[in-house]
């Protein structure tokens, strides 16, 4: 099958970006390859949801000034200019005194702001012009209105334009300010919508800061719920789809309780109910006074019973009453290392000594004691190692065991579960050990998980999110 066909999802994240790294050849769909350049998070996809269409509306306000309004404005103030030169040039042409040549210089600086001189006899100097709009803009209104040659610097003098004009007689230099051909509302109206798109954009971040923010503390407290953690600081607020999603998550959150409750409150009632006829079974039975082998297995069958009653109502109770505090993950390992040397020396702890994590301080060291208990009673050594990241605190526990086959792993974790050849009532429990540490690990947020172990037994890897 084509990679690109065999789409899969794995804790709700697409296996479309791993296909296509690994596999070159892969042909997502258009869809799937505009999505990688996109923002993750709700913030970025909103702020492309409004800078794009700002930018495409500046873009298009720019073409459209600079393609009709700054061209048309230009092009006419060239072609006014070129004309003035062109009516100096023919009156100066025409004149044939001092006193008059006088006189059209001196209406040309008065109406025309064009200062005119004179250089007899001097040849045309060839200037380099700029290949600019402006620039093509005044040279065709100079050819059009123009039948000498000329040149032209944009930059003559600081805010002047210098023009040259060849007759026979010399050179007229023209100068003129540069406000005749440019106009000013070039830069205002680009500072004008740059201006105005930055300020409405900045409006529009803080608005969605504010609009985010409730959902980024929805998302925080269910977080925090699926680690059982209290959230007293969370309260409903937004807009009215995230206050409804934020009351969601309280009624799901006191649902469970009263669930949990409830079975507690059941169970309690179970055990009053069951150890009372097994006590009476039992005084019964040591009353007989029989100490035959058929006594023996009574008796030992209602011991069973009631360990298999005690356990099974610890695991259902949990520690659901305990309220997740701050706690030194390295000294609770070491009391649980501690207390197991006691039974078996051979338990080696590795540990970084400054492990902060907020839990169930109780219903994890029962989750890990039993995993330890479990090690050292099917080998003759365990080793426990921690280590933190950013995200899970993972623990190792190893032992040198027999091990369980890999397909039997997951099966260990139902509650009353053994493996055959080596777990079995005569070695171990009543099964429910793997149960427990399992429940406890996922009222946490995290899990547990068996796999091989370097020692050559059985590895129980705990995590838990930080």
């Amino acid at each position: 099958m084509p990679c690109c066909t065999a789409f899969a999802t794995i804790n709700g994240c697409s296996h479309w970006a791993l296909d296509m790294e690994t596999d070159p050849s892969c042909n997502p769909p258009l869809s799937l390859r505009l999505k990688r350049f996109l923002p993750r998070s709700l913030f970025g996809r909103t702020l492309v949801i409004f800078v794009v269409p700002t930018f495409i509306m500046l873009a298009v306000a720019t073409y459209v000034f600079f393609d009709r309004h700054w061209y048309t404005v230009t092009n006419r103030m060239a072609q006014a200019l070129a004309g003035d030169i062109a009516a100096v040039v023919e009156l100066l042409q025409r004149s044939n005194s001092s006193a008059t040549t006088d006189g059209v210089k001196h209406l040309a600086l008065k109406k025309m702001e064009l200062t005119v001189n004179f250089a007899p006899g001097e040849p045309l100097k060839h200037i380099r012009r700029p290949h600019t709009p402006i620039a093509v803009i005044l040279k065709r209104a100079l050819n059009d209105k123009l039948s000498y040659s000329y040149v032209f610097d944009l930059a003559y003098a600081p805010n002047t334009i210098g023009i040259l004009v060849e007759v026979p007689e010399g050179v007229y230099t023209f100068l003129t300010p540069e406000k005749r051909i440019y106009s000013p509302t070039t830069e205002v109206f680009i500072l004008w919508l740059l201006g105005s798109s930055i300020f409405l954009t900045a409006i529009a971040l803080v608005i969605m800061r504010n609009q985010i923010r409730p959902i980024r503390r929805l998302a925080a407290a269910a977080e925090a719920i699926g680690k059982g953690r209290e959230v007293p600081w969370f309260k409903v607020e937004g807009a009215s789809e995230v206050r409804q999603a934020g009351a969601a998550l309280m009624v799901m959150r006191d649902r469970l309780k009263r669930q949990i409750g409830q079975r507690t409150s059941m169970l309690a009632g179970v055990s009053h109910d069951l150890r009372t006829p097994l006590t009476r079974m039992r005084l019964q039975a040591e009353l007989m006074g029989n100490n035959g082998p058929d006594m023996a297995d009574l008796l030992s069958d209602i011991a069973e019973m009631e360990a298999m009653l005690n356990a099974y109502l610890a695991f259902a109770r949990g520690e659901e009453a305990e309220a997740a505090t701050e706690t030194s993950l390295s000294k609770l390992l070491d009391e649980i290392a501690s207390a197991a040397r006691r039974q078996n020396p051979n338990v080696s702890l590795d540990v970084p000594p400054d492990i902060e994590v907020i839990i169930r301080r109780n219903a994890l060291k029962r989750c890990l004691t039993n995993l330890v208990a479990n090690a050292l009673r099917y080998g003759s050594r365990a080793e426990i190692h921690a280590q933190a990241s950013e995200q899970f605190i993972t623990i190792l526990i190893d032992d040198d065991g027999p091990g369980i086959s890999p397909e039997l792993r997951e099966e260990m974790f139902r509650p009353f579960t053994r493996a055959e050849e080596s777990r079995n009532r005569a070695t171990g429990g009543i099964g429910l050990g793997l149960t427990i540490a399992r429940d406890i690990a996922r009222s946490h947020g995290g899990d547990v998980v068996l796999e091989d172990s370097p020692l050559g037994g059985l590895r129980a890897r705990v995590w838990i999110p930080v």
